[in-house]
């Protein structure tokens, strides 16, 4: 067991002082509240926070980051944008993915993040055939994870077709695509390689309602068993556009006619929505897994943030494309955005209430969901994933209660993290990840022979 004293932590969505945390096998036992530090205790200097879940991650793309920035000759658009993310993903071995995915997990854990749902697609050798060990790139995910440290949520993608109604994959998606046989070995084999990793959570994700059948569908949900399922969904509007000259329907709206959608599920972007399929979401009980980042960088659209919280709907955040990580940088786009649309201020917040606190407090709640991993609060029975600010930051600096995450979020260039620990063990301190080193000049080796 261990005994850490936290000067001052997030609790119940209050901050509180001198609260003592008994942890017992990266599990927390107890918060207490009002304590004396004890002799013998860990001292925590600094406001500590329930470490934050990334529920949508595509890892080897932080490699590829900035590589995008160019006009072309027509409008510049996801789909634009995807081209160059195809020509970056064929130079890629498992030996490079494992390197770029550590390098971002040692980012998003410097950033506040301490866990990961990894949509994973990036299955198969260059030429399109399966690797000898048909597992090798999830293994490369996993051993990422394991050096770093971050909680994992592996999300074998389940990708079929090029476009709806079963169109053919394109070249640029030959190392996405599995038929369903192939697709349930990949997933028996993933499940072995995350067998030794701590806390390690397995789920599926049939990748949009373009790249797989209905039936596929059902195949998906199947081999998921209890764990979370992950889909694209509603990201762009010529996605709306061609679901409904396949299916008559709008993509949410046809899925929730279609499936049981439920609080396992989480419905990655869900951007562009029919008031009635925003509120459907809501009423489901799905968390819909936003990016903000992400999606300003593609031009995706606004998600309605306001409309849907009102009607009780969980959200949480990703960082998808890892062009930039962070905490703060993701919550604030988000609460951005609808400022922007809305022309007022403070739109993601109670009345009277603190609009950093509501925000941190919902995407920690929707991506412990979206993660399938305990570690919504500072309690007994959730991980000890543990996140502590630097309170003499100048941006904190004579700040106090809730101001301090307000604070934390918008006046900061990033979350200024001291520490984290992930199950209790500590992977970053004094803002740097403690295999920093090794792990970024591994980085740079696979970028300068990719790029060269």
């Amino acid at each position: 067991m261990t005994l850490l004293h936290l000067e001052q932590a997030l609790l119940d969505g209050k901050i509180v002082s001198d609260v003592a945390v008994l942890v017992e096998n990266g599990v927390i036992v107890s918060a207490t509240p009002g304590m004396a530090r004890k002799r013998g205790a860990v001292r925590i200097k600094g406001l500590t926070l329930p470490g934050m879940p990334n529920l949508h991650s595509h890892a080897f793309q932080r490699g590829m980051a900035g590589l995008g920035e160019r006009r072309g000759a027509s409008d510049d658009s996801f789909w634009t944008w995807r081209e160059v993310m195809y020509r970056f993903l064929d130079r890629l071995n498992p030996d490079d993915v494992a390197a770029l995915a550590a390098q971002a997990y040692a980012e998003m854990l410097e950033a506040g993040f301490t866990g990961v749902c990894e949509f994973h697609y990036l299955h198969h050798d260059i030429d399109g055939r399966p690797y000898g060990d048909l597992a090798a790139m999830a293994g490369a995910i996993a051993q990422a994870a394991g050096e770093t440290g971050i909680g994992l949520t592996l999300l074998p993608v389940f990708y079929r077709h090029g476009g709806f109604g079963g169109q053919a994959p394109g070249h640029g998606q030959r190392r996405f695509i599995c038929d369903p046989e192939l697709f349930q070995r990949l997933v028996a084999e993933s499940r072995k390689v995350l067998a030794g990793l701590d806390g390690a959570v397995l789920g599926i994700a049939p990748h949009s309602l373009r790249a797989v059948g209905r039936e596929d569908l059902d195949l998906a949900v199947s081999l998921a068993g209890g764990g979370p399922v992950h889909l694209h969904i509603a990201e762009q509007e010529k996605e709306v556009a061609d679901c409904l000259a396949w299916s008559g329907q709008r993509p949410v709206e046809w899925l929730l006619g279609e499936l049981p959608v439920d609080a396992r599920w989480c419905l990655i972007h869900a951007t562009h929505l029919s008031p009635a399929e925003r509120d459907g979401i809501a009423a489901s009980g799905a968390v819909a897994g936003l990016c903000p980042v992400t999606e300003a960088n593609l031009g995706d659209g606004i998600f309605d943030g306001v409309a849907f919280a009102a009607g009780g709907g969980h959200f949480g955040v990703g960082t998808d494309s890892n062009v930039q990580i962070g905490v703060a940088a993701e919550l604030r786009q988000l609460e951005y955005s609808q400022r922007l649309r809305d022309r007022r201020r403070a739109r993601l917040a109670p009345v009277d209430g603190s609009v950093g606190v509501a925000l941190y407090r919902a995407a920690l709640a929707g991506g412990a969901m979206a993660s399938g991993r305990a570690v919504a609060a500072i309690a007994a029975g959730c991980r000890a994933d543990l996140v502590t600010i630097n309170t003499d930051h100048p941006a904190l600096v004579g700040r106090s209660g809730e101001t301090l995450l307000d604070s934390a979020i918008f006046a900061a260039r990033e979350l200024p993290v001291r520490e984290v620990r992930v199950g209790g063990k500590l992977m970053v301190e004094r803002g740097q990840h403690v295999h920093a080193v090794a792990i970024r000049q591994r980085f740079a080796s696979v970028m300068r022979r990719v790029l060269a």
